[in-house]
């Protein structure tokens, strides 16, 4: 790829020629010569050759050509802008991304809310955002590929910082057999049916939670799809009832009548990478994180914003 023949510089004199009506107003905002303006913009034409701009009357007015260019040239401009003001926060420590990983059944309503609240104050700073499930979010903590980890375990070595809890129902569609028998279920009336279990994303130590040991189940990488298939009758599983909240509401969905276990309710935890000190965009979005967690659903939460 050839390299620009135009330079950012020439790019904002046309947009101040344009933008303040004239050469002689463009040098004064720019604090240059008008010689100098006129030289800049003439040698722009003479290198793209195509004409920019026309003199009507005492006025310089865009080409049709000029027009569709400037437009173009204003977000590269704004681009090398917002590259400049990024590179200015991180020289004062301020981080360029922060990798966050999260357990997928976490409440995305309450991790939407806090990354739409980040993006203002973020800088620039992007968010890569990965989800795991069970031991796969402690694994990437672990490996050092996470700056902050939400997870519904208990990670040994590490000092979380309690989240809610998330509940989780043992559910099944009407229809299913276990509906049928009409009366309170025990551990035993369990084993003998199809129990939809989700795998855990964990390389190290994989773990089967949930599930009662039975023969028959269905291993299903995400909890939609375990949704799906209890949905239509393919097993029994517990879901967080975040998740499944309109299949319960559309009668797709039923809760087990246990006898005791029907409902879980882990608690979340917030992880950080403790060999990595914390930048200030880390800091703000944990604060929004744990605010938007314990807020109630009706209500705003907005962390500081920080100071220069």
């Amino acid at each position: 790829m050839k390299a620009p023949r135009v330079t950012l510089d020439q790019w904002r004199t046309l947009q101040a020629v344009v933008d303040n009506g004239g050469f002689a107003q463009a040098a004064e905002i720019l604090h240059r010569s008008q010689s100098s303006v006129s030289y800049t913009v003439a040698r722009m034409q003479e290198q793209l050759g195509v004409p920019l701009l026309r003199i009507d009357g005492r006025k310089a007015v865009l080409t049709d050509a000029g027009d569709v260019l400037l437009r173009r040239s204003r977000q590269l401009v704004n681009q090398a802008s917002q590259l400049e003001h990024l590179a200015h926060h991180m020289e004062q420590g301020w981080e360029a991304e922060v990798r966050l990983v999260v357990d997928a059944a976490y409440p995305n309503t309450k991790l939407v809310r806090a990354l739409t609240a980040f993006m203002p104050q973020s800088r620039g700073c992007r968010v890569r955002l990965r989800e795991e499930v069970l031991s796969g979010t402690e694994d990437v903590l672990r490996e050092g590929t996470a700056d902050v980890a939400i997870s519904g375990l208990n990670i040994p070595g590490f000092l979380g910082s309690e989240l809610s809890s998330v509940e989780f129902i043992a559910v099944a569609h009407p229809d299913h057999p276990l509906h049928k028998l009409q009366r309170q279920l025990s551990f035993l009336d369990l084993q003998t049916h199809m129990q939809v279990v989700i795998r855990d994303s964990g390389r190290l130590q994989p773990r089967d939670v949930g599930w009662l040991g039975a023969e028959h189940r269905w291993t299903v990488a995400s909890l939609a799809t375990a949704a799906s298939f209890v949905s239509n009758g393919l097993g029994f599983a517990w879901l967080p009832r975040h998740i499944i909240e309109r299949e319960l509401k559309d009668g797709q969905l039923l809760p087990l009548p246990l006898d005791q276990g029907g409902t879980r309710n882990p608690s979340f935890y917030l992880y950080t990478d403790k060999e990595k000190p914390l930048g200030p965009a880390t800091q703000i979005l944990i604060e929004l994180i744990k605010g938007f967690d314990a807020a109630p659903l009706n209500t705003s939460f907005a962390a500081p914003q920080p100071t220069n």
